[in-house]
């Protein structure tokens, strides 16, 4: 089993390192869901290996110089005690199945809640991408929005590893109106280091983790955040994310208590729709773009090129 968790954490770290976004929104429920390991103990393995995880992105984002530490530093102050806090609240659901079953409810209204803010920052990037020039490095920080963002997603992060991210990264994109998503990738990914690692040591205290499962999660999905962090720039994100945010409302769904029938067409549907908006987006319809030869560049004795859209 250890061999499929490990070509499932790397197919996953791939997508967190591709897209910043779906990390514990889709490794707690496959831990779950196809590995039939328990909710807490999913959970709490899932804290630990995203503690090791974590830091390979945002090494990535703090050579390239996209990380505010101020901002870093707000939210850590109000996320490290609430993640602490709710990962103390998972350990007083305790182990029996009333327990897991009022989790699994817990883990689908996260799962949801991600998946709209997942959605949400989608629509924001293809709207409001083109008039959010703010620089990261130079935005005026606003201590008291932040340290709440900060007790938010550090609270939803304690108690279910889901979401807190993609909470968080919406949250910051309405505190700050001037920064576009894709500038606060590397903030969102540093400040998640002291986040996972509070959760982290909240769950490893109380004694919910397996080691085996963490393991196996650590060594598929750390060399993927890698390879899929280096490849960012490049990753069609814009096709990446919609899935990834069909799959976690799936998901959410499901935990929920949808039953299994309304969940088959959730995922038709839903699969339909996506599908129909790439294609829509990609408008493999229009012609080929015309090359226009210029003049010769004086300085470079060459030719340059530019091309005009003929749809």
């Amino acid at each position: 089993m250890d061999g499929y968790i490990v070509l499932g954490s790397a197919i996953i770290g791939l997508l967190v390192g591709l897209t910043g976004a779906g990390g514990g929104a889709l490794m707690t429920p496959m831990l779950i869901l196809l590995f039939n390991v328990k909710p807490y103990s999913a959970i709490s393995s899932d804290l630990v290996a995203a503690f090791v995880m974590r830091p390979v992105g945002a090494a990535v984002h703090l050579h390239r110089g996209t990380v505010n530490m101020r901002l870093v530093g707000w939210m850590a102050l109000g996320s490290v005690p609430a993640a602490f806090f709710g990962a103390y609240l998972l350990h007083l659901l305790g182990h029996s199945t009333s327990a897991a079953t009022k989790l699994e409810h817990a883990l689908g209204v996260a799962l949801l809640l991600g998946a709209a803010a997942t959605g949400v920052r989608y629509v924001l990037d293809r709207r409001l991408g083109q008039t959010r020039q703010g620089s990261v490095l130079t935005v005026r920080a606003r201590p008291l929005a932040t340290v709440a963002i900060g007790v938010t997603g550090g609270f939803v992060v304690g108690m279910t590893s889901v979401g807190g991210g993609s909470l968080m990264i919406v949250l910051l994109l309405f505190a700050y109106p001037t920064l576009a998503a894709s500038r606060l990738v590397g903030t969102d990914l540093m400040q998640a280091i002291p986040l996972t690692a509070s959760a982290a040591l909240g769950a490893l205290a109380f004694g919910h983790v397996d080691l085996p499962i963490t393991g196996a999660i650590i060594v598929g999905s750390v060399p993927a955040v890698l390879v899929g962090s280096l490849l960012s720039s490049r990753a069609p994100e814009r096709y990446l994310r919609p899935v990834i945010a069909l799959v976690i409302f799936v998901s959410g769904l499901k935990y929920v208590g949808v039953p299994t029938r309304a969940l088959g067409f959730t995922v038709a549907i839903g699969g339909a729709a996506v599908a129909v908006a790439l294609v829509a987006q990609a408008r493999p319809w229009r012609r080929p773009a015309a090359i226009e030869l210029l003049e010769p560049a004086d300085d470079l004795g060459g030719v340059l090129v530019a091309e005009r859209s003929q749809a």
